[in-house]
């Protein structure tokens, strides 16, 4: 296999691929040989992405279908098997925001965010993961069938007026580990990401720290995170499952995540005026979580 094409013949569908992270997605995923399945609820952003990979030279099609429902998600990957008869990687990137303090929270905003970050999450996932365990079980295995999730620092620490979307991206992080789990016995991997760069979200909250620099290195840009995300998505990672990655830049690490701390054992019913110090002692032990973003 070239090396520079290590996604050659491979098939990805990247959900909210119109702009920012998902079009970079798109185009690196391209340059490495994949055919990419362009979906945005933007149909003229989609098109105008996956003209872009074409002029490229690579293979690509435009889909606007439903991500928050099966019968979308079904649709999108009969479309997607139509155009190139399989699909090895799905990458969820599709987003949206409702920044709002807590208590200024709307019932609807907090629907909107988990619909279509958690449940479109879900969706795509359980439709091929079905299929490729289908296929698994029928000895005809998909080639190095992928997910690649994306959860947030926000998700993984926290994110002062974010809480809706902080708790969609937490969900996404745990959803990633079950998912792991679960669908390793048919040669799935699993993995997730929290990015940092350049994007509508980004530009609209920290439109100076984001700016694109006029000279060197643009840690910002989007297709500096784009490496990591090829990579999970090709045969190269078939070892790598149950992990989320942060990435920005040209930094790269593995995100530290919930572990049992010391442990106090009385050896039996603890009365709850006796607790202060126990719990004081336990956090004094315990590693300080990172802060909030915005505290």
């Amino acid at each position: 296999m070239n090396e520079k094409r290590i996604c050659d013949r491979r098939t990805v569908l990247i959900t909210g691929a119109g702009g920012g992270l998902g079009r970079a997605y798109a185009l690196a995923f391209a340059a490495a040989g994949a055919n990419v399945v362009v979906n945005d609820i933007r149909l003229e952003a989609a098109e105008a992405v996956a003209a872009e990979v074409r002029a490229a030279g690579g293979q690509a099609l435009a889909d606007a279908g439903d991500i928050t429902s099966l019968a979308g998600a079904q649709a999108i990957v009969d479309a997607a098997l139509t155009a190139f008869g399989e699909v090895h990687v799905l990458v969820n990137n599709a987003g949206i925001l409702r920044d709002r303090m807590f208590l200024s929270l709307s019932e609807e905003d907090w629907d909107a965010v988990m619909r279509v970050h958690l449940k479109g999450h879900f969706c795509l996932a359980n439709v091929l993961a079905r299929r490729w365990r289908d296929a698994a079980k029928a000895g005809r295995p998909v080639e190095a069938p992928r997910i690649v999730n994306t959860s947030s620092g926000a998700g993984l620490q926290g994110s002062i007026g974010q809480s809706n979307y902080a708790a969609a991206k937490a969900g996404i992080a745990g959803l990633t580990l079950v998912q792991a789990a679960e669908l390793a016995r048919y040669g799935i991997t699993v993995n997730c990401l929290a990015p940092a760069a350049r994007t509508s979200m980004t530009e609209g909250a920290m439109p100076e720290l984001v700016k694109k620099p006029e000279s060197g290195f643009d840690e910002w840009d989007p297709l500096n995170v784009a490496s990591i995300v090829v990579w999970l998505g090709s045969p190269l990672s078939s070892h790598v499952t149950g992990r989320c990655f942060e990435a920005m830049g040209g930094r790269l690490s593995v995100a530290d995540g919930w572990h049992t701390g010391p442990v106090a054992d009385k050896g039996g019913r603890w009365d709850p005026a006796e607790l202060t110090p126990v719990v004081e002692q336990l956090i004094r032990d315990t590693r300080a979580p990172q802060k909030v973003y915005g505290t």
